[in-house]
């Protein structure tokens, strides 16, 4: 057949129908032609080689077909096992390792065993066309296509057509020869990966066949020198390039061949491995059967039971008495009737639990990386010695050879080869300290010395792992298998440092090397991040079983390896922190006339700048053992203690008591198991103690849940509310008023430098010119820009429930009022307002958080932050860790109807901005500096014992009357006779217009305009001091001038009939002379700043005014000499 055949028969198909019919017949004239038995014996076809081409081609027809037509038509005919392994073993079996049909057929047994990735495959369906699509016939095909390669010198053909490549020198190695060794390895790899069927005794005899493959892989392996080849490969990836090249490969499987079983049963003496699988199947059988009996009833006691359960006596003759009995419900008189023995010694309700159905819940799958293969003695004999030797003489080069791959990023490094690295690197770890703590190292030197996995204690190790669970962590979704493996991993680490600083070894460079280690690991704060991070973030039914266990295993090994390491070492050590800063927009040079000017002064960046910043914090072991006291790590211990049932071994049961008891007594968070789920738990785990086993660490669980138990019933004393409390989870620091924990006391110098910093950095305003209703619109389009629109409803939710719950006050108090006035009701609502004694009934109301997403975005969100200071929302403590906002009692519900109204129409009609972003127009607020005030000079004089307090209240009474002279400041104090002050402020404003119409002049304006210009002429003028009063924001309200000269030509005359106007009626104010000169030690010195013109700049010294300059144009031909003037500082005065 030629290759224009092969293309118009897959051009033509149309239908799935048509294309099998057409494709049907000719695979199965390709088929006949190969050859065929002939008295017992295979015959080849004369055209067997162009057969074996016209079939690979075929076969290729199937990679744009979802339903592989192609495969399914090669499995009806049994081409594999009636004509290919036939043809293998004529040519290759018998010498012919290099002939053309040999190869060819190892090629399409390739092909066909290759393995089917079921997910990728059904992601890949239409859900139309390839709705009948089903790959039972296609899985069922591959354990046929195995057990027909596992007979008799197939194996041992494959592997002789894989020598001649290998045995030739490098130099001498075409390029054939590396797709020839690609293909058998990549065959070896497919029947690695094909799972066997589980065991089953209703199975038949051939069916039955198929659940014992693996044995029967793994010793024609073994039996054809396979494994010695895979160990070669391994070994020598640094001295032949061909080698290297198929690590990765080598790799894949290792992997399969190593996940079936698990590390510390391949340790063991595998002769004596059925008497303890037997064992434990019995005493599992055992403990089940007592289980059952416990609440199965007796046939053949000597008397039957039957009970009779009323439920509530109580209520039933209270209801007997004053309801009819027609009107009594049936759940009230209706009575129960059990007949269990059971039922006589314990609660009814545990009885009635028994017959319920349980409900179904989302199972968990038990481990997504490994598989549990029925494996013989034979084969766990075969598989112990091949990971010894591996062991012995591969880890550290194979394990080199392939990091250094990674971090090349060479083409054939996949997703997938970093978690079989990480999982074979975790099991031959395993493998290396269970056989290291069995060896017996009394009779001579330790066979299984440390140096043989040195590798996995290189610092670019231990970086690569960490930076693959980081990563895995932070993906989106997470890649929870990958970090189950890193999780498994980094314990296996951790456990072989352990090993390293153990008092066994005397070896002082080793017990150096560990301690170096661990400080490298806590400093680096990774390892610390993740053993918190795993426990917390587990939930049922996401993860798998053997995660949950990792994470539990890897928080026990870290905790024991820190409190050793903290006992050992009692100097300081410091955890590094690496926090990223935001990228900075890049901002266009210049502004546009939108922009105006910008509030502060930003810097110009690149778009893509980002900044690492790196805290060094100090580490102490009690620090970071609090950090454990977490709900959620309580919810994860509590999953791991619910299947205390299922554990195998005792050791389980010491991590998840340690790890507990770690919270309940020495972080003294007990409080975090004050919940009813947890408390029927408990009640379970004691019912059930008298079937638990011996071994100390089930004794230790029930002391601890007694403990528990104990101090919840005392707090439940102390605390009556904690019942209802209890029905809830305790998180977000509940749990602490409940527990024995005391808060850690700062001091207050502590407090106080903190108090201003906490929370800060993240205030944020609107820039000037905006209108409240502005103000909050631009929040509210803020907030809906960030993705926040949830929280632009919560507020409107907060202010809903204030305003009605403060409109019931009002119109419970006030009902009595309107009921009084006839007319309130013809009245116009808005125009009744609460009364004072409604208004004396609102109390701060103390906004609650529905979930953490709130209560973090109440703390940490700038933009909601902001609309809730305009709204009028306060805030109860500025330094705590959590802020709780409250709406203030004067908050009347006129003004929250207000704020809900505009925040209802800017959500749903979104502000105007003229296509500027919202965040365009938040800045951060500027900290305003505080500035201690300086000593009072010559403090080492002794005055008498009312000296100070005369000091302080005349410097009172002159730092008031000098700063009236600069501005005036808002105030709530009463300053005087406020009718005598009106009157004078009367008098000043007639005889000021008087004077205005004599003169015909405007009465502030001066003779000359006071227009500054800055001219750096060296001539000396007159002098003036000038003294300024910086603003919150910057700005000064105004300058006080004082003519220092004089000879003040450019002033105007003093018959000016304004001036002198002012003059005489002006608010008294003290001389310039009344106030107290500041110390000279402390005075800087003035500096000169020079005026471009004569204009002066005049000043209002009327009480009520704002001291704003006004200029007016002086008269033609004027000109005044250039003037200096003196500038003080505010300190300085």
């Amino acid at each position: 057949m030629d290759d224009d055949d092969v293309i118009s028969i897959a051009s033509s198909g149309g239908e799935e129908e048509d294309r099998r019919a057409i494709l049907d017949p000719v695979v199965r004239r390709v088929v006949d032609a190969l050859g065929g038995f002939e008295d017992g014996v295979y015959r080849m076809g004369d055209e067997a080689v162009g057969c074996l081409r016209d079939l690979k081609k075929l076969w290729r027809l199937d990679d744009s077909d979802d339903e592989r037509t192609v495969a399914r038509i090669f499995w009806e005919t049994r081409v594999l096992s009636n004509d290919l392994v036939h043809i293998l073993l004529a040519t290759a079996g018998k010498g012919l390792v290099e002939d053309k049909r040999a190869i060819a057929c190892a090629d399409l047994m390739t092909a066909m065993t290759w393995p089917i990735d079921m997910a990728e495959e059904l992601k890949e369906l239409d859900d139309a066309r390839d709705k009948g699509t089903d790959y039972t016939e296609l899985t069922f095909s591959h354990l046929n296509y195995k057990a027909a390669l596992l007979k008799p010198g197939v194996m041992q053909a494959l592997f002789g057509i894989i020598l001649p490549p290998l045995s030739k020198p490098v130099k001498e190695r075409s390029e054939r020869d590396g797709q020839l060794v690609n293909v058998i390895l990549h065959l070896v790899r497919n029947l690695a990966f094909i799972k066997d069927l589980p065991v089953n005794l209703h199975l038949s005899g051939d069916q039955a066949e198929y659940s014992s493959l693996q044995t029967k892989l793994i010793k024609a392996y073994s039996e054809t020198n396979m494994l010695d080849l895979l160990l070669t490969i391994a070994s020598n990836n640094d001295n032949d390039p061909l080698f290297n090249l198929f690590n990765t490969l080598v790799l894949e499987i290792f992997y399969l061949l190593f996940r079936g079983l698990k590390p510390s049963t391949l340790v063991i003496d595998q002769t004596k491995q059925p008497k303890q699988d037997l064992r434990r199947l019995l005493a599992a059988e055992d403990r089940r059967k007592r289980d059952a009996a416990r609440y199965a009833s007796s046939r053949h006691s000597q008397f039957g039971t039957t009970l009779t359960v009323q439920l509530n006596p109580k209520r039933k003759t209270r209801d007997a008495q004053d309801v009819p009995e027609e009107s009594q419900g049936p759940a009230s008189t209706r009575p129960l009737v059990l007949h269990r023995q059971a039922a006589i010694s314990k609660e009814s309700g545990d009885v009635l639990d028994i017959a319920k159905q349980n409900r179904w819940k989302k199972t968990n799958k038990v481990d997504e990386l490994t598989r549990e293969d029925n494996l013989s003695t034979e084969a766990r004999m075969v598989l112990q010695g091949f990971a010894r030797e591996f062991v012995e003489s591969c880890f550290n080069p194979f394990l080199a050879s392939l990091l250094r791959d990674i971090k090349s990023e060479r083409p054939k490094i996949t997703e997938k080869d970093h978690l079989r690295l990480l999982y074979t690197t975790k099991w031959l770890l395993e493998f290396f300290l269970v056989s290291r703590s069995r060896e017996n190292a009394v009779d001579g030197p330790r066979k299984w010395s440390l140096g043989l996995v040195a590798e996995v204690t290189d610092r670019s190790w231990i970086v690569w792992v960490l930076r693959r669970m980081r990563g895995a962590m932070d993906d989106k979704p997470k890649m929870w298998t990958e970090l189950q493996a890193g999780i498994e991993c980094l314990t296996q680490l951790l456990l072989l440092i352990d090993t390293m600083s153990s008092s066994v070894i005397s070896d002082s460079n080793l017990d150096e090397a560990a301690r170096l280690l661990q400080q490298q690991l806590i400093y680096n704060g990774d390892v610390l991040d993740i053993a918190l991070d795993s426990l917390r973030s587990f939930k049922e039914g996401t993860q798998s079983l053997a995660y949950l266990n990792a994470s539990v295993y890897l928080a026990y090994a870290l905790l024991r390896m820190l409190e050793k390491w903290g006992k050992q070492n009692s100097g300081a050590m410091y955890v590094r922190k690496k926090k990223a800063s935001k990228k900075k927009k890049g901002k266009v040079h210049g502004t546009t006339e939108n922009d105006g000017v910008p509030d502060v002064e930003e810097e110009v960046v690149d778009e893509d700048s980002t900044e690492e910043v790196i805290h060094e914090t100090m580490f102490t072991f009690e620090a970071f053992e609090m950090k454990f006291a977490h709900s959620d790590v309580t919810r994860t211990l509590l999953a791991y203690l619910s299947r205390y049932k299922e554990f195998d071994s005792p050791e389980l049961m010491t991590r998840v008591v340690n790890l507990m008891h770690r919270q309940a007594v020495k972080v003294k968070a007990e409080g975090l198991y004050f919940n009813v789920s947890t408390l029927q738990l408990f009640k379970t785990i004691l019912d059930d103690q008298r079937s638990l086993p011996k071994e100390r660490p089930y004794k230790d669980l029930v002391q601890l849940l007694t403990f528990i138990l104990r101090k919840f019933f005392k707090a439940l004393d102390e605390e009556p509310f904690l019942a209802m409390e209890a029905l809830y989870p305790m998180n977000r620091g509940h749990w602490k008023q409940y527990s024995s924990w005391e808060p850690e006391q700062k001091s207050g110098r502590i407090r106080e430098a903190t108090e201003d910093n906490r929370n800060f950095t993240t205030e944020v305003q609107v820039k000037k010119g905006y209108s409240w209703s502005e103000q909050v619109g631009i929040a509210v389009a803020a907030l809906i820009e960030d993705g926040k629109t949830e929280l632009v409803e919560w507020v409107k939710d907060i202010l809903v429930l204030v305003i009605c719950h403060r409109k019931r006050l009002v119109e419970e108090t006030d009902q009595k009022a309107r009921d009084d006035d006839e007319n309130v009701e013809d009245a116009p609502r808005q125009s009744i307002g609460p009364s004072k004694e409604a208004i004396s009934k609102f109390t701060d109301y103390a906004i609650p958080y529905i979930n953490d997403e709130h209560a973090d975005a109440a703390t940490k969100n700038p933009t909601l932050k902001l609309m809730f200071r305009l709204l009028g929302f306060t805030i109860e403590a500025e330094d705590a860790e959590e802020l709780q906002w409250v709406v203030p009692a004067k908050v009347v519900p006129s003004m929250l109807q207000n704020g809900h109204d505009v925040v209802d129409q800017f959500l749903r009609n979104p502000i105007d901005l003229e296509g500027r972003k919202a965040s365009e127009l938040i800045t951060k607020k500027t900290r305003r500096r505080r500035r201690r005030r300086s000593p009072t000079p010559n403090t080492d004089v002794e005055l008498p014992d009312d000296e100070p307090k005369r000091r302080q209240a005349k410097n009172k009474r002159e730092e008031k009357t000098y700063k009236s002279a600069q501005f005036i400041e808002d105030s709530d104090e009463e300053c005087g006779d406020m009718e005598a002050f009106l009157e004078r402020e009367k008098t000043l404003r007639e005889r000021t217009a008087k004077a205005a119409e004599e003169s015909g002049r405007i009465a502030t304006m001066r003779a000359t305009g006071t227009k500054k210009r800055r001219k750096k002429a060296k001539d000396s003028g007159s002098k003036r001091a000038r003294t300024t009063s910086p603003a919150p924001g910057g700005d000064y309200y105004g300058e006080l001038v004082v003519n220092v000269d004089s000879d003040d030509s450019g002033t105007a005359s003093d018959d000016d009939p304004i001036l002198r106007s002012l003059r005489s009626s002006r608010s008294p104010t003290p001389p310039l002379r009344s106030v107290p000169a500041p110390a000279p030690n402390l005075r800087p010195k003035p500096r000169l700043v020079q005026k471009k013109s004569s204009e002066r700049r005049p000043f209002r010294i009327s009480s009520d005014s704002d001291q704003e300059p006004l200029s007016r144009q002086p008269p033609a031909g004027s000109r005044s000499q250039p003037k200096r003037r003196l500038v003080l500082s505010d300190d300085e005065m």
